[in-house]
Order: C-alpha cells, then sequence, then structure tokens
C-alpha cells in the first residue's frame, strides 16, 4: 500500500485572528464535519508574535519546534523548546502562553481527540517500530524513508501518511545527516480501531 504524502507548500494557510501567526493543517481525520469533529489533527503552524495557544479540550497535543531559536511555554512552569529537542507532550485544554526567544518560529502540531497518539524525533540510523493503527513521518529536512518493502525519497516539509500493519519497522535517513531535526514520527490509533477502520 502506497503511503499518502502531503506537501506543506500545497496546504493553504489559515491565518489567526489575533494576527500572530498561521497555520496549515496537512491531516485531519475524520474530515471536517461539525457532527463528526475529527479524531487526528496534524499540523504545521508559524508563529510570528508573542501570545497564547488556543485551547482544545478533551485534546491531547504534541508540539515540537522545526525552525527559528525556539519558544518558550508557560504550563506551570515556563518549558523552554528549540529545533531539535524532543516534543513536548501536554493537556490541549491548557493554553499556553507562548514567548518567542528571538524571533518567529516553524512548529509541529499533534492533536488526538479521544484515541491514542505519539510523536518522536528520527534517531539517525534507528529503525521505528509504527506500533499504532496509523502512522507518518514529516520531515524537516529531504531524505528516503523506507518501510524495509518499499523506499521513498522525500522533500523537505512532507508529511507521509500510512495505514500499515502493525509490525512495520519504519527509517528515515536525511540526505544531509549534519541537519537537525531531520523528521519526526508520528503515530495515531482511533477511539475505536477496527479493522479497516482507520485513518
Amino acid at each position: 500500500m502506497t503511503p499518502q504524502l502531503i506537501h506543506a507548500q500545497d496546504c493553504t494557510p489559515q491565518p489567526w485572528r489575533n494576527g500572530g501567526g498561521q497555520t496549515r493543517e496537512l491531516l485531519a481525520w475524520p474530515p471536517a464535519d461539525p457532527a463528526d469533529p475529527w479524531q487526528l489533527r496534524i499540523s504545521r503552524a508559524d508563529i510570528d508574535t508573542d501570545g497564547p495557544f488556543s485551547a482544545f479540550p478533551g485534546v491531547q497535543r504534541w508540539f515540537a519546534v522545526l525552525q527559528g531559536a525556539g519558544v518558550a511555554l508557560q504550563l506551570g512552569s515556563e518549558q523552554v523548546l528549540r529545533a531539535g529537542d524532543a516534543p513536548l507532550y501536554f493537556d490541549g485544554a491548557a493554553a499556553p502562553g507562548c514567548r518567542l526567544l528571538d524571533g518567529p518560529t516553524q512548529d509541529l502540531n499533534l492533536m488526538v481527540r479521544g484515541g491514542k497518539g505519539l510523536m518522536q524525533a528520527v534517531q539517525p540510523g534507528l529503525a521505528w517500530h509504527a506500533s499504532l493503527v496509523a502512522g507518518g513521518l514529516y520531515t524537516c529536512h529531504a531524505g528516503r524513508w523506507t518501510d524495509g518493502t518499499q523506499t521513498l525519497q522525500l522533500d523537505a516539509h512532507t508529511l507521509l501518511w500510512h495505514s500499515q500493519p502493525r509490525s512495520a519497522r519504519w527509517q528515515f535517513l536525511a540526505d544531509d545527516a549534519a541537519q537537525a531535526p531531520c523528521a519526526y514520527w508520528l503515530g495515531f490509533s482511533p477511539q475505536s480501531a477496527t479493522t479497516g477502520d482507520h485513518a
């Protein structure tokens, strides 16, 4: 089965109402429907000014800095995140204040409602066990992805999304291994995962 490829540049940016940045929605499942809200949302944000995040009650959230000097988030105590740091997990009901460390940043968001999710930085040379129902890879830089049966060359800022067997083992090798971070693994299982009924 061929993975789905979503290029960030092809996703329409949605300016924030407060004027502090914009979001490109890369993937939402199920597709937007007021009667059936998404369980999974992956997006890339450009943060231009300081300000609070939006609150998403009932949502698990992961956040990683892709480019820029980084941010400081107010989550009880101040959490400083820079490009290359491990993703930060927090309750989406929190609306942390966000302070830019030194200018705008580009950031990756994974949000899950009711199911299971994960986001992990790719470790060069190490395989990733895609243990959830669906899995993905977001590339910060160009490189090669393989699951042992097929290999794909990916451009920078591409989301690869795949509904794969639970035993799948993936690897990603950036064309320029000196760049960090090179990519992030993403995983998702819906609240009521059944065979043939998943993202």
